[in-house]
């Protein structure tokens, strides 16, 4: 049993030592860019949904 867990750890060393291809810092930042662009873009459209619904809802209620 220990040496089967022995195992796994040293094929789980190897694929990430050697086998893995990290992202290099200019895909890293690309990539962090497009996902901060995202989610700034998807809090605008649910802040401009908000505003709407809250004009209709007091539209609607008044008061």
């Amino acid at each position: 049993m220990f040496k089967k867990f022995v195992n796994y750890c040293k094929d789980c060393y190897e694929e990430l030592a050697h086998r893995t291809t990290w992202p290099t810092r200019a895909e890293l930042t690309h990539s962090a860019m497009v996902v901060l662009s995202a989610s700034l873009v998807i809090a605008i459209i649910v802040f401009v949904f908000d505003v709407i619904s809250q004009h209709v809802m007091d539209f609607v209620y008044p008061g």
